[in-house]
């Protein structure tokens, strides 16, 4: 699967100073299926209007967006969801968790939509990013960085070719952000699968095979 944008800027963009973006100011630009990306840039430079534009859930854009060489300005909205069960993933920045529900809960009703993951795999999941003793308390009342850890196994507990991630470790340490990075990396290999994950200016520990200003 390949993610193509051609001329392509949010609106609101078109009002701001966008010299020197890698993104905003090219006249073409290609994301591949099994590489990631690093998209860095300050706060209000575009980086959550890009990921929505892929997701779909944003259309106020300037110029052409193209997935595998097809318009996505002309999906369907059975194409959308289609691509939202099977191709695509997001970590959103608000990370969208139900309050109410446990860690566990948020990441089995995922999963049991998809059926992606065995038990035993989330578990170690939440090993790896050390929450599993917060599993069973109410999202609600853990940590912003425990959240987005959570948030992070709920992504991949689905099939997907691209995995798309906003600013998903902003309230993490360093050794945290490390833990996670890996495992996304580790997930997207498994699966194939490209990684678009949008920074801001502070995360040259992590490593990708393309970074891009916007």
């Amino acid at each position: 699967m390949t993610i193509r944008f051609e001329k392509m800027i949010p609106l609101p963009m078109l009002e701001q100073d966008t010299t020197g973006s890698e993104v905003w100011e090219s006249e073409s630009v290609l994301f591949e299926q099994g590489k990631s990306y690093i998209l860095e840039a300050p706060s209000g430079r575009g980086k959550t209007s890009l990921l929505s534009v892929i997701y779909g859930i944003r259309k106020d854009y300037q110029g052409a967006v193209f997935m595998d060489n097809k318009p996505i300005s002309k999906f369907s909205w059975r194409e959308w969801s289609n691509l939202r069960k099977k191709n695509l993933s997001y970590i959103f920045q608000g990370l969208e968790l139900f309050e109410g529900l446990t860690a566990r809960e948020n990441i089995l009703l995922k999963n049991s939509i998809t059926g992606f993951q065995l038990s035993h795999r989330i578990e170690e999941m939440a090993q790896t990013l050390g929450i599993e003793e917060f599993m069973d308390r109410k999202a609600g009342i853990l940590s912003f960085g425990q959240q987005q850890r959570v948030a992070i196994i709920r992504a991949l507990c689905q099939p997907f070719n691209f995995l798309l991630a906003d600013e998903c470790f902003s309230h993490m340490d360093h050794h945290n952000s490390r833990m996670a990075y890996q495992l996304i990396l580790e997930e997207c290999s498994v699966q194939g699968a490209g990684l678009l994950l949008t920074s801001l200016n502070d995360t040259e520990f992590l490593k990708a095979d393309e970074r891009k200003r916007l």
